[in-house]
């Protein structure tokens, strides 16, 4: 007689399943103490595509990016990344789901005693990659954010801009799947800004690296949504205004009180403001 199986959601069936999702939140509730922080948040982010998080202050934004590293347990609910599930991992088996992630704190977060080589290679050194073959990742990433003449300086001898960018490098070093940005361009004025929006697009429809990007700077919400990069032009990538189906690869979700009130695409979220205040007092 055959056992029966545990009913699941939809979205773990599609996470289970062949080719699924790269990372899958089903009905996940975490909590301290006597304050939800998020309530049965459910979202799936496809391969080479975007999510994007929107929310006040306390909204639960960051705590999204914790629970897929594994640095806080859900009190209920499922993660799933490359359809691994992640939150009754232990530590030793998160180190292996980890070397697929790639993380860009607030701030950049570097280490001011090493040099632009030494902080990108970090993780490389770390896991004893052979000093050519990761020197050669090392060069090859700053060249792709365009940084390539500043790697034997200190990250103090660097703007803000280009702190974030060897940031960015350092993340994508080792080549994961996935990449976390955690206010990507906060402190940083709009030009600059956009040198980094340019890099997560970039590594997105370049080097088609799936990214959930938490962010209270909705003109740099929208640029990442609705551009693209292209393998031409005078400096190897051109950008240019994505078109529809394009652009509907990035898609937003904005959290209240712990919950999603909206998710959707960015023509979705301009036309949603006309009919929901805290959306429209949000996006003024």
């Amino acid at each position: 007689m055959a056992l029966e199986r545990e009913p699941r959601s939809a979205l773990l069936e599609e996470a289970l399943g062949p080719g699924g999702p790269i990372v899958v939140f089903d009905q996940v509730t975490l909590a301290f103490d006597d304050k939800v922080i998020l309530e049965e948040i459910s979202f799936t982010l496809k391969t080479g595509h975007t999510k994007i998080f929107l929310g006040a202050s306390g909204a639960g934004k960051s705590t999204i990016l914790r629970l897929i590293l594994g640095l806080l347990k859900p009190d209920a609910g499922h993660i799933f990344v490359n359809g691994d599930r992640v939150d009754n991992m232990t530590e030793d088996q998160l180190m292996g789901v980890r070397g697929d992630l790639g993380m860009v704190f607030q701030e950049g977060a570097l280490f001011d005693s090493l040099t632009v080589r030494e902080n990108v290679g970090y993780k490389l050194a770390e896991e004893r990659v052979p000093y050519e073959q990761a020197n050669s990742r090392v060069e090859e990433v700053l060249g792709f954010v365009r940084l390539a003449e500043f790697i034997d300086r200190k990250p103090s001898e660097l703007s803000g801009g280009q702190r974030r960018r060897v940031a960015i490098a350092r993340a994508m070093a080792a080549k994961p799947r996935i990449l976390l940005y955690d206010e990507p361009t906060t402190g940083l004025d709009p030009i600059t800004s956009i040198t980094i929006d340019e890099e997560i697009i970039k590594l997105r429809d370049i080097e088609h690296v799936s990214s959930i990007v938490v962010t209270h700077q909705l003109r740099d919400a929208f640029f990442v949504a609705e551009h693209m990069a292209l393998p031409d032009g005078p400096d190897g990538v051109r950008f240019e205004r994505a078109p529809e189906g394009k652009a509907d690869e990035a898609e937003f979700i904005m959290l209240r009180d712990g919950k999603i009130a909206f998710e959707g695409n960015a023509t979705e979220l301009r036309e949603v403001r006309k009919s929901d205040p805290y959306i429209a007092a949000f996006l003024s």
